[in-house]
């Protein structure tokens, strides 16, 4: 039973890995739930802290996945209208079963919302969609961090108990 949850727990890791990068899948949660399946088995003891501690940042860095978009859109001087389109768009991107519609719909919705706002200012437009591109690479990037972390914490877990386990 210990290999069993082992490996399931090393699959979700990993899987989470990719969720970093796909927004379909919430990576950081996924890689908790590894760490948290770790957990179950009879050779690892019960570490609360850890489990405590990597789950208020798995928290934190959902929230901020969700935000941050709409800050870099914001930040390159998009308004409440831009933020609103990326927003909508990461939505719409995401349902809609094109390549990349998780990159492009935050793109076009912050130019389209940016154009609702002021249809004149082309340029004004590009840039927080550029500001919503670049906040959702920065997202994205925080996202594997933590997941690289979780992944690095559960090998070194297993390389602890690894007597006990194998």
């Amino acid at each position: 039973m210990d290999t069993l949850l082992l490996i399931l727990g090393f699959l979700c890791v990993i899987v989470g890995v990719f969720g970093s990068f796909l927004p379909v899948l919430p990576g950081p949660s996924i890689s908790w739930i590894g760490l948290a399946v770790l957990y179950f088995t009879n050779a690892v003891p019960a570490n609360y802290w850890i489990l405590g501690i990597t789950l208020l940042i798995t928290i934190v860095i959902s929230v901020l996945d969700y935000v941050i978009p709409a800050k870099g859109t914001k930040k390159f001087g998009g308004s409440s209208y831009g933020i609103w389109g990326t927003n909508i768009g990461l939505i719409v991107g995401i349902l809609t079963p094109i390549p990349f519609g998780f990159i492009i719909g935050p793109f076009v919705g912050a130019f389209l919302g940016e154009l609702l706002y002021d249809s004149k200012n082309h340029n004004r437009a590009l840039k927080a969609a550029v500001g919503s591109f670049a906040g959702f690479l920065a997202s994205s990037f925080m996202k594997f961090v933590v997941c690289m972390m979780y992944l690095g914490l559960f090998l070194a877990i297993v390389w602890q108990y690894r007597s006990a386990i194998f």
